[in-house]
């Protein structure tokens, strides 16, 4: 009995579970169709989901349905824009839910969403994209039953990592509510319900290009009572921190049909000046806990009226503090006298009534005590702001007494004695003379370090101006590492640039001693950690480099002199010229430094507005030394990569322009051009140390370029990764070498050298050739034709030495052949045997037969001339070679 009643058991969960698995793929399409038909038939709108699944088994005994990727696209007037995505949408139900007929509603129970976003947006008319409800014109009967494929009887719901965007054109208020985790819960069967919620987010607000808060951390543990007939919205027990500044509320939010009517107060639960240090983010205030405060520190605020269209509500929030004082435990020193007085209040419901009051704000360390108060009025319209700072911050005791994380500690003494005066208007039209600026503001001994700083910064001496027009630099003295610098020089527009995303105006002079490039150029370093299968932890550290950008905000002129600046391996002296920052491009003028002997100038500009910077740049250098500019200039040893076998000096102009290397800034070779113009002066080579040379001149044995005269004009192009060379001649003693063809920035080359080479240097065996022959040597040149190919440091040289050998063989017979020929004429053929051989038979008479001399004709007296001259050329051709190579061979 007990075998058959495990065995039916066993059998009953077999199929229970063979069920289960199989449920997902029987229900799937019925529960897709319900989810297509549940949004589609509420919203005017494109909706998009890539899956949904259904699963017994994750929230057994309940069935889980998850749509996948859920999108929600707008129509017209926000055609394109994403409302709404969710990453994962996940409803709960009961598995008998699975089983209801058609048209039987699905009851929900719990629901939950991943990774989504919400985006709310606002036009200029004030139309918002989340009204995509589908609207009825006609009213439908009473008892016209709706299909609704889901019904809610949620009692739970929880939602992570969403992002709510809010923008309204209208009023440039923008705020972001990101990282937002929220759950509830409660019983939304009930009309009225208690829900208790758990929320934390990170909340940013911008109103018209103005930022108010940044990335500030919210938490929010509340019970809500809900009134879903009425839709109002009553806080009950809650606990809130903004920060680690704690808040509770009290009163409740309804919404009309009109807008949000709100009815709240809030304060802070205590009144001790640790609220204060709450408000300011933990990474920058640390752990305070242990931190000794005295006096007080509250807000207290109410909000009360709608929040429609045209309205805002009324609001009174008042921030203040009475000689409080604050001392971390591990500090020597405490900040002592603080005051705070600050209101922010609307009594009319128009947002441009809104005015902000700091009417003082001061703290004491040591002996040094800062003041300042402030006001803002008609903050949408016009802002009008009065501040005022007065008093002196000895920075070394600040960090004595509040935990600024720094990789040193600070260090100097701040002084400030300002005031000013202005409305937003005026800065957005460079009204200055609306503008009331008076003061001073000093720094020295200031110390700094910190990331985007190669070197700590010293500043010994900062003084700042103020007046109408403009802030003026009386005095900037600073060094870090082996830089120091000294600048002077004025901003305008400095109020539009802070307050409205404006362009900065300056005008500036730089002097220093020496300036070393280095000591401004920090990598960003990067720290990676990561675990072994041992559980070793092993952290990396990695250098990365952005894309450099020129600022788009800057329109400012510097005019720089220095007397050493160290770029890499170059020092450059006496440098002096004039960089204009405008429209992300810096351009350069009469830019001057002596360097490797000589003086070179140069005018440009570099542009990074595009996705791929650019460069243009006019190059002149003087007198510099050919050996040291064509070594230690990597992009004129490129163009002339054989330059460095060259002593001397050189003249010349480069014009130049192409794309950068966004990170490194170094123009990139194959998208470079430009021509090159140059005067070699006092110039001599060192062949030996180019293989080029060599190889031409163990296949041409005549040539000693040792000798080679180069003080002349050289001219060539680059374009598409290519080196061009125009035609020119050289001359070597009196032998002409032209010159032409390419190479590549790649080292490749294909060049074209021919020589016109008198007969007298084929050697001593021709020179007694032409002697014998009586020819006048200077007069007989052959052509002698080199190709060079192959790359710089594997050159291959070919000529056509042996057909100019032929040439002049044949070139000798012919000019003796003439010769001889109108010389048997004119004089005779006795007086021509005598020229020819000087021996008794000079041309070959025989006798014939009959003992009678015969006398060879004038044909075949030109024959055995002909075959004279080419012999005796031939065998000195052949013995000048001859002794070449046992030359070469000692």
């Amino acid at each position: 009995m007990v075998k058959k009643i495990l065995k039916w058991t066993g059998i009953i969960l077999l199929v229970l579970i063979i069920a289960l698995a199989a449920a997902p793929f029987l229900f799937k399409n019925k529960i897709k169709e319900m989810v297509a038909k549940a949004i589609n038939e509420q919203v005017d709108a494109t909706v998009a989901f890539e899956d949904v699944s259904l699963s017994l088994f994750s929230s057994f005994p309940k069935a889980s349905v998850t749509v996948d990727k859920l999108s929600i696209i707008n129509k017209a007037p926000f055609a394109g824009d994403t409302l709404v995505y969710m990453g994962q949408l996940n409803l709960d139900m009961s598995i008998k839910e699975l089983f209801k007929g058609e048209g039987e509603p699905m009851n929900v129970e719990s629901l939950s969403t991943k990774d989504g976003v919400i985006n709310i947006l606002f036009n200029k008319d004030g139309v918002g994209n989340f009204d995509i409800a589908i609207k009825d014109d006609k009213e439908k009967p009473k008892d016209d039953k709706e299909s609704k494929p889901f019904a809610l009887s949620v009692q739970d719901y929880k939602i992570e990592n969403l992002r709510f965007k809010y923008y309204d054109e209208r009023s440039k208020i923008k705020m972001v509510i990101d990282s937002l985790n929220h759950e509830g819960k409660g019983n939304f069967a009930a009309s009225k319900l208690d829900l208790d919620t758990k929320t934390t987010a990170k909340l940013s607000l911008d109103m018209d290009k103005t930022n108010y808060m940044r990335n500030v951390a919210l938490k929010l543990d509340a019970v809500l009572g809900l009134d879903l007939d009425k839709s109002i919205y009553t806080f009950k027990n809650n606990k809130a921190l903004i920060n680690q500044l704690p808040l509770e509320f009290d009163g409740s939010v309804g919404l009309l049909d009109t807008g949000q009517q709100f009815d709240l107060t809030f304060k802070t639960p205590t009144s001790s000046f640790k609220n204060f240090l709450g408000l300011i983010p933990e990474a920058y205030s640390g752990n305070l806990a242990n931190v000794k405060t005295e006096g007080d520190f509250t807000i207290n605020g109410k909000v009360n009226g709608l929040n429609g269209d045209n309205s805002v509500p009324k609001f009174n929030i008042a921030i203040a503090s009475n000689n409080a004082s604050f001392k971390y435990p591990d500090l020597p020193k405490s900040v002592e006298n603080i005051v705070i007085d600050t209101k922010i209040i609307n009594e009319t419901g128009s947002l441009n009534d809104t005015y902000v009051n700091l009417d003082k704000l001061s703290f004491r360390i040591d002996q040094d005590v800062f003041d300042a108060s402030a006001s803002i009025k008609n903050i949408v319209e016009n802002p009008l702001v009065d501040a005022k700072l007065k008093g002196t911050v000895n920075l070394t005791n600040f960090g004595k007494a509040y935990p600024v994380k720094l990789d040193m500690p600070l260090s100097g003494m701040l002084k400030a004695d300002v005031e000013t005066k202005f409305d937003m208007q005026a800065v957005e039209k460079s009204e200055y003379e609306k503008i009331q600026n008076n003061g001073t503001i000093s720094l020295s001994g200031f110390n700094y370090s910190g990331d985007g700083l190669a070197k700590p910064i010293v500043i010994n001496q900062a003084d700042v101006a103020f007046n109408p027009s403009r802030i003026t630099l009386s005095r900037f003295d600073a060094k870090t590492g082996g830089s120091d610098i000294s600048v002077t020089g004025t901003l305008e527009n400095f109020y539009g640039f802070i307050f409205k995303d404006q362009v900065l105006k300056g005008n500036f002079n730089m002097n220093s001693n020496k300036l070393q490039v280095a000591d401004f150029m920090a990598p960003e370093t990067k720290t990676t950690t990561t675990k072994k299968e041992d559980g070793e932890t092993v952290k990396k550290t990695t250098t990365t480099a952005d894309a450099v950008k020129i600022p788009a905000f800057l329109d400012c002129t510097i005019t720089a002199k220095a007397n050493t600046v160290v770029y890499d391996n170059l020092n450059l002296k006496d440098v002096s010229g004039k960089m204009i920052i405008k429209d992300e491009a810096v351009k350069i003028e009469n830019l001057k430094t002596n360097i490797f002997g000589g003086l070179i100038s140069a005018s440009g500009n570099v542009s990074t507005k595009g996705a791929t910077p650019t460069f243009a740049m006019d190059l002149s250098l003087n007198s510099v030394d050919i050996t040291q500019s064509f070594t230690q200039l990597e992009m004129l040893k490129s163009i002339a990569p054989i330059a460095d076998i060259i002593n001397g000096k050189l003249n010349t102009t480069v014009k130049f322009s192409g794309n950068l290397d966004p990170k490194e800034m170094t123009p990139n070779l194959t998208s470079m051009t430009g021509d090159l113009m140059g005067q070699l002066l006092s110039t001599s080579v060192n062949p030996e140390k180019s293989k080029v040379l060599t190889a031409l001149t163990s296949n041409l044995k005549f040539l000693d370029l040792s000798k080679l005269n180069l003080n002349q004009k050289i001219g060539l192009t680059f374009e598409n990764g290519k080196v061009n060379i125009k035609p020119f001649t050289l001359k070597y003693q009196d032998i002409a070498i032209n010159i032409s063809g390419q190479h590549g920035f790649d080292q490749t080359m294909n060049y074209k050298v021919g020589f016109d080479v008198p007969a007298k240097y084929l050697g001593t065996e021709v020179n007694k050739l032409l002697a014998t022959l009586k020819t006048d040597g200077s007069k007989i040149s052959i052509p002698v034709n080199a190709v060079i190919t192959g790359n710089f440091k594997n050159p291959k040289v070919s000529t056509d030495l042996s057909k100019s050998v032929t040439s002049l063989t044949t070139q000798l017979v012919q000019q003796q052949k003439d010769k001889y020929v109108n010389q048997a004429q004119d004089k005779g053929k006795e007086v021509l045997g005598n020229i020819l051989a000087g021996n008794k038979n000079p041309l070959n008479t025989k006798k014939d037969s009959t003992g009678t001399t015969k006398t060879p004709t004038n044909q075949e007296v030109k024959q055995q001339v002909e075959e004279k001259a080419k012999e005796g050329v031939k065998n000195a051709v052949k013995d000048l070679f001859k002794k070449k190579e046992k030359k070469d061979q000692k």
